[in-house]
């Protein structure tokens, strides 16, 4: 009998506890987002953060296919230690919207090759895949604008936008809604492509809530204190 590593060990003793965290009622709510996990998430980061920083451990959780246990492995990564075609392959097998937008919010936007991953993936035919290069995108616009075609950008989703699949056109929207909220000279444009457009003008807001539908969205961000 071959031996156990320690690593494989503790996958095993994590996937155990994920299994404890196990909540049916939770598990109904995000199939109806599209996400086969029932983990709390408040207990799922108390977990990352005893678990911390485990490179090996992340990659063996990742290769589980399980989406806790994805989650999970994503806060306990490295981000910079992934190479670019890695984080490709991992996008790609990433199957739930919530292991998605993690992979790409707190690891691809910190990884030295998010650029290049950016164009990569906006240009893919994969929906799902070019919403992730938007969501890059969007980053850009709001932190690191240098060197964007802003105007450009508003063209394609002036032209794509409204018949894009779900899950790229709330990624288009995003951006479109940034950069009329970051860059007053395009406001006006923003607005009224926001306008003629219509996407996500009836999306149910709970009370409290910033409607994703772009002019509303724009013109709330701009009107705070911090806005532009």
């Amino acid at each position: 009998m071959a031996e156990t590593t320690p690593t494989e060990t503790t996958v095993a003793e994590v996937m155990a506890e994920l299994a404890e965290l196990e909540d049916q009622k939770i598990r109904e709510v995000n199939e109806r987002h599209g996400d086969d996990h029932g983990v709390n998430l408040s207990k799922l980061r108390a977990l990352a953060k005893r678990l911390k920083t485990q490179q090996e451990l992340a990659c063996r959780l990742w290769g589980t296919d399980d989406t806790a246990a994805r989650l999970l492995a994503i806060l306990i990564c490295r981000p910079k230690a992934f190479e670019r075609d890695e984080l490709d392959v991992m996008l790609r097998e990433a199957g739930t919207p919530k292991v998605h937008d993690w992979l790409v919010n707190y690891v691809v936007k910190k990884s030295p090759h998010a650029e290049e991953l950016r164009l990569t993936w906006s240009a893919d035919p994969d929906p799902v895949v070019a919403s992730a290069g938007w969501a890059l995108t969007t980053e850009r616009v709001a932190k690191k604008p240098e060197g964007l075609d802003l105007a450009g950008l508003l063209d394609v989703v002036e032209a794509e936008m409204k018949d894009a699949p779900a899950r790229l056109q709330w990624a288009m929207n995003h951006c479109l809604a940034q950069i009329g909220i970051e860059h007053a000279e395009h406001r006006a444009r923003a607005i009224d492509i926001g306008e003629r457009l219509q996407v996500l003008k009836d999306y149910p807001t709970p009370p409290g809530c910033t409607s994703p539908f772009a002019p509303i969205w724009i013109t709330e961000m701009v009107r705070r204190p911090h806005g532009k």
